[in-house]
Parts: structure tokens; sequence; C-alpha cells
């Protein structure tokens, strides 16, 4: 009989503070972030062989890539997460090389704004936890994803979605120098996430970016200490607070307002943050009965979030509708990263 060790990861929204997340700025000055877990996920799958071969292959992206067993696979462009941590896990967990095939699916494209990058790379680690049984907490997973990510890998971006990923629910995280992060699970009231949930579009804009070229741009501000995109980032922070006051005082008829405040200041950070096709749609959005939103994300794409007070998401949702995305079906979810083996 086969085992298959299997793992999934949800995928997430920022609905405050994101950018803060990033350094210099957090190390300096401290981030903080407020998110929550959707049910879109990341899965990574192991089988064992026997035919000397280690096989990655992403369903979603139609890619396979077959190499013989070593000990430190090279990195490229394809398929760079799955060799990330293929190599770390050999490197760092004495993982003896042998054939094995790993099989990865996303519910959402790369590039969506929801964290799929780093989702995907705890979901893969969640694989080979389950396989090897290493003894691994949940702050060792998320740190073990970001140094994969942005150490090993040299990709561009935050910390939030690592700690997401990993923990699940809605938190808020605070960020500090020397990869010092905490996770504050947040205790809402179910009425409230369900109100929330209600009143917030989840919309696909159908494009990508790419978001390691945005956060650069916004890393290089913030080194250079250009006043604005350093206020800005201040901003952001206060905004994290915000929210973390509304939900957790139920005052859901702040939240639009929240999310522009931030919208507002999170466009100073960057030049691609936003572009024509995402201003004109913010503009229709909020026409039509939005509140406030925000892209989600780093910006220049993917996909949006909007506040829809009373009943007025059914008229934002077809005005939306018009202007080639897809509104997205999600529900909330709390639990993070989950591994089990499956015998066939």
């Amino acid at each position: 009989m086969n085992e298959i060790y299997r793992s999934r990861a949800p995928l997430r929204i920022g609905l405050a503070g994101g950018g803060t997340d990033v350094s210099p700025f957090s190390d300096t000055f401290g981030g903080a972030i407020l998110n929550t877990t959707i049910s879109l996920y990341a899965y990574a799958s192991i089988q064992e062989k026997d035919d000397n071969q280690i096989v990655f292959h992403s369903i979603d992206r139609e890619k396979r890539i077959v190499s013989d067993v070593a000990s430190q696979l090279e990195i490229d462009e394809h398929l760079m997460l799955q060799k990330g941590v293929y190599n770390r896990m050999v490197k760092d967990y004495n993982l003896t090389p042998q054939a094995f095939e790993m099989t990865t699916h996303m519910d959402a494209p790369a590039g969506s704004g929801l964290g799929t990058s780093s989702t995907l790379v705890v979901a893969i680690i969640g694989a080979f936890v389950e396989w090897l049984k290493l003894p691994l907490g949940e702050y060792d997973i998320a740190q073990l994803a970001y140094s994969i990510e942005r150490e090993d890998l040299k990709m561009a971006g935050g910390k939030q979605d690592q700690y997401a990923a990993t923990f699940g629910g809605v938190n808020f995280m605070e960020f500090y120098a020397d990869n010092k992060v905490i996770v504050n699970p947040l205790r809402i009231k179910k009425e409230t996430l369900q109100e929330l949930e209600f009143h917030l579009i989840l919309y696909h804009t159908k494009t990508s970016r790419l978001s390691a070229n945005i956060i650069e741009e916004q890393r290089e501000n913030i080194k250079q200490n250009q006043s604005s995109a350093l206020e800005a980032t201040k901003k952001l922070k206060d905004q994290a607070f915000m929210m973390k006051e509304a939900l957790l005082k139920n005052e859901l008829s702040h939240i639009g307002q929240i999310l522009d405040f931030g919208w507002q200041h999170k466009k100073s950070l960057a030049k691609k943050i936003s572009n024509p096709l995402i201003d004109d749609t913010y503009k229709a959005a909020i026409n039509a009965g939005a509140s406030g939103g925000k892209i989600s994300g780093a910006g220049g794409g993917g996909f949006m979030i909007f506040y829809c007070p009373g009943n007025t998401k059914y008229k934002v949702t077809e005005v939306l509708s018009q202007k080639g995305g897809t509104v997205q079906r999600y529900n909330f979810v709390n639990e993070g990263m989950t591994t089990w083996t499956s015998k066939q």
C-alpha cells in the first residue's frame, strides 16, 4: 500500500497594514498587519518512488520537471519554490536524497495578491514535515518559509504571508528587527465575521503582477528615507490598529473608510501599486455603493477587495462583472496549514 504525504495551506486577504512587514521599515519602526485566511488553498503531496528520479509536477502551472536524485538541485526559473524547499530540507534536516514525486496545486493564480508563493512554500514544507515527521512548530515553519523565499531564493517580499498560511484565522501580526514576529489571534465574535464576510467582496481583475518589482521599489524608497513613502507606511501601520479596534468592537460601519484610508496612502509607496485599470475599477465600485476597498497584496493587479454596506454588494458585483473580471466566492477559515497521510 502506497502512502502519500499531503499538506494544504490557506491563502489570505490582507485587511490592513500591508507593506509594513517589509524590511527596512519593520526593522526600524516595527510593522503591524491585520489579515485573515480564506477558503482558497495551496496543496502539496509527496509520494516515494524507486527509480532514482525526483519529479516536481505543478498541476495549475502545467509544468513537470524530472531530475536525477541529488543532494542539491540547481535553482532556475522553473518551479524554483519546490526546488528551494527540497534543497533546504536536505541541508537542514538530514533528508537522505531519494526518489519521490511532488505534486502541487493552487486555487488562485500566481501574482494574484493573496500570498500564493509564500502559501505554496508553507504547503510544500508541510508535506515534508508529514513525510519526515519533523518536530516543527508554527513559528518554526513560518520562519523557515520566509528564510527559503527571502534568503535562499532572494525573492523580495514581506513576512505576513508565511505566518498567515501557517497559523490561519484572523490575526494581528507585529514585525520587528532580527526576524522577530508576534502573531496575535483575534477573538472576534462569530456574527461579526459572518457580517464582514457578507459585506466584503473579493474581485479578481484577471490581471497579475510581479510583486517583487513593486516591493523592491517600496524598499528602496524607505531606504533612501523618501519622506512621502515613509509617512505613508506609518499611516498603514496606524490603519492596522484602526482595523483591529473596529473588528473587536463590531464597528463594521467603519471598515470601508479604514480600507479607503489605507488605499490612499498605499499608492504613495511605489509607482506601480495602482494603474488606470485599478483606479477605474475602484471608482466604479465606489460609485456603485462600496464605501472603500484596496488592492490585495503588493499591488499592480490580481485581486481587489471592497466593503459594501447595506445590500450594495449586489449592485457592486453587477458593476464589477462588467469590468472583465470575476467576483470570487470565499469564506473565512480559522485553520492554518494542515498535513495528513493518505494510504492508497
